[in-house]
């Protein structure tokens, strides 16, 4: 639990803004940082703070970015450090994409808790009666959300809804639809000859300076999918227990199941369970990548090493 990266400002960059879990510069010559901290976001709100979580974040997505550079452009242009990506600056598209291949989920966009209330009609699809939690879906679906404001909530929406109120084109959302569609079934097709479903996950999408649809943010992480460990989904699914997971789900279902997250106070975590989670992301990587992952040298501050990182990168912003 030592050197846990909580926060990154550096006073030498412009543009500076704190997200959830990055703090992001906007540079010259249409760029962006991003850097990946160790806060840990659930419920619209920051939880804790996990070891490794960070680099197990930007070092994953990077798998991801090159593994599907084929099927949708994306917004890297390097990794200056484990928890750093210089990104090109996009014009962001104001809804988030997530495709759904399960009848799962905790939250308040997740499909469960809506079929649970009865809804049959879920982000404009048609849902049977009789289905079960974790049941896997006929085809996986497309359900947007609307972006919040930073302490603000997503709120569903139906791609027919995204086109009538402006949030895109109706061909914007076509090409949003075949592209996170090819990027879901590409990351399925991956995560099956690790032992693991793919289960849902979000994307987000923007435009470059011509205009072309480019994925952004982050892509397959624990952060923004669900994985479940295929040997025992069957199983756990049958006994009518969770699948067994290497995502944030494992997180929220803890705060589930001591307060109602969107209305009371959500209790401190202890730190045997955040370790345990810092464990499930890192075994989450190593599956995924077939990489060790390599953690840091202990002995230096992660800022210490990002601030020598950056001045190698960006020597204009950082003097001697």
């Amino acid at each position: 639990m030592q050197n846990l990266l909580t926060t990154a400002k550096f006073d030498e960059l412009p543009g500076y803004a704190k997200n959830k879990v990055r703090d992001a510069y906007r540079l010259p010559e249409g760029r962006r940082l991003l850097i990946s901290t160790d806060r840990q976001s659930a419920f619209d709100q920051v939880l804790a703070a996990v070891p490794y979580k960070g680099q197990v974040l930007n070092q994953l997505a990077q798998y991801w970015f090159e593994e599907t550079k084929d099927i949708c452009p994306n917004h890297v242009i390097s990794y200056p450090d484990p928890n750093v990506v210089m990104v090109k600056d996009l014009d962001m598209l104001p809804i988030e994409i997530v495709v759904r291949a399960y009848l799962t989920g905790s939250t308040n966009t997740s499909v469960w808790p809506m079929y649970e209330r009865g809804e049959r009609v879920i982000y404009g699809y048609d849902f049977a009666d009789g289905m079960s939690k974790n049941q896997k879906l006929p085809k996986a679906i497309v359900t947007p959300t609307t972006k919040p404001d930073m302490g603000g909530h997503d709120a569903p929406i139906t791609p027919a809804e995204a086109v009538s109120t402006g949030l895109v084109t109706a061909e914007q959302w076509a090409e949003l639809e075949e592209k996170a569609l090819a990027l879901f079934a590409h990351g399925q097709k991956i995560a099956a000859t690790k032992g693991l479903i793919l289960v849902d996950t979000k994307y987000e999408f923007g435009l470059d300076k011509d205009g072309q649809i480019t994925v952004a943010d982050e892509i397959h992480t624990p952060d923004s999918s669900r994985y479940w460990i295929e040997e025992t989904y069957q199983s756990q699914l049958d006994a009518g227990n969770e699948p067994n997971s290497l995502d944030k789900e494992f997180l929220r279902l803890w705060v589930n199941s001591r307060c109602d997250p969107y209305k009371d106070p959500i209790p401190e975590i202890p730190a045997e369970t955040v370790q345990e989670f810092s464990e499930k992301y890192i075994s989450l990587f190593e599956k995924v990548t077939g990489q060790t992952f390599e953690k840091p040298d202990a002995n230096t501050p992660p800022l210490d090493r990002i601030r020598a990182a950056l001045a190698k990168e960006l020597p204009e912003f950082f003097t001697a």
